[in-house]
């Protein structure tokens, strides 16, 4: 059994030093204050969109399929939160809040300018109502790829009876056996489908070293959620709503113990969830799409890309607008991009 340990141990050690060789980060480090963000920014133009990931491993990868389409129109930024791929971790915890403040710093130390579009999926949907709460005359517009709700739990739970979770208490144990080479050895060697071969790679690389800023996220959610609550206000800015509405598959609904009349009965209840997001700024619009999976940037790319380039534009008419008005009055113009 030592022996084995051992192995396991030294197997972890040389994996972590092979990753870092073979998959150095596309983007740079940023110092916010004893350490380290990675902020990858491709691409020049007006507004600078920032996407802000879901709840996983893969962190700015997630973004892999639309990132350069976007750079193509305009300046766009992925980043990795604390502690996932090649960001460092951090000590304190990880909540929607602490994220918006992570993000601000990164942003203002690598001398990113605002106004942003922030493309949001999955969890990333309350990080970015933070964002939108902290630092709004920053924010001018908003894409929301699936995302999470701050009320999901309660009004899921009126539908179909939740399942009980035990997924933070696993994910604990499982981390702290991490320096065995255990979370390397169980990663599987083929992502889903639509994802590229080489983010399930990346991502399987640093598995080990990111499971841990994935779980101060997952301990944070509650009071995710709770700062989520605090304002859903977004005024007039332009936002997109992508609700992903295909059928969860077989093998999902065995992972989850759930029947497909839930699924049914789950996806009705999360259209109107999407459908209030949408409500939360006055040109507010969602849009379904039945033939995507919750990763639609992977399985529909060319939908969020659109739905991106659509802010992106209503933004820069919008700039145009306020520009023509400043010029009747007198008043000082925006910075032209």
């Amino acid at each position: 059994m030592a022996l084995l340990v051992a192995t396991g141990a030294a197997y972890e050690a040389l994996s972590r030093y092979h990753a870092v060789a073979k998959y150095p980060p596309p983007g740079k480090p940023v110092d916010i204050g004893g350490r380290k963000t990675h902020l990858d920014c491709r691409g020049n133009g007006f507004p600078t969109v920032i996407f802000e990931a879901g709840l996983d491993l893969s962190g700015s990868l997630s973004w892999t399929k639309v990132h350069d389409a976007v750079a193509g129109v305009t300046r766009a930024c992925a980043y990795d939160r604390a502690g996932i791929m090649w960001s460092d971790p951090k000590a304190t915890p990880q909540h929607a809040d602490s994220v918006a403040d992570d993000l601000n710093a990164t942003l203002m130390a690598a001398g990113e300018k605002g106004p942003f579009v922030l493309v949001a999926h999955s969890i990333g949907g309350p990080y970015a109502l933070s964002y939108t709460r902290k630092f709004g005359d920053q924010v001018a517009g908003l894409v929301f790829v699936d995302t999470s709700h701050p009320d999901q739990d309660a009004r899921l739970a009126e539908e179909v009876k939740p399942k009980a979770d035990h997924s933070a208490e696993a994910m604990k144990s499982v981390m702290n056996l991490s320096w065995t080479g255990i979370i390397r050895l169980t990663m599987p060697s083929e992502g889903p489908p639509n994802v590229p071969a080489s983010v399930t790679q990346m991502t399987n690389a640093y598995s080990s070293t990111s499971f841990a800023g994935a779980l101060s996220e997952m301990e944070g959610l509650d009071r995710t959620k709770a700062e989520g609550r605090i304002s859903r206000a977004l005024g007039d800015r332009p936002l997109i709503v992508l609700t992903a509405m295909a059928p969860l598959t077989a093998a999902t609904l065995k992972s989850q113990n759930m029947t497909k009349q839930e699924d049914v009965l789950q996806r009705g209840v999360w259209q109107k969830l999407q459908q209030d997001e949408a409500s939360w700024s006055t040109r507010g619009r969602q849009v379904l799409v039945p033939d995507a999976s919750h990763y639609i940037q992977f399985d529909r790319p060319d939908i969020v890309i659109d739905a991106i380039r659509d802010v992106v534009d209503t933004v820069r008419s919008d700039a145009k607008v306020d520009d023509r008005s400043a010029r009747l009055l007198g008043l000082p113009q925006r910075a032209a991009w």
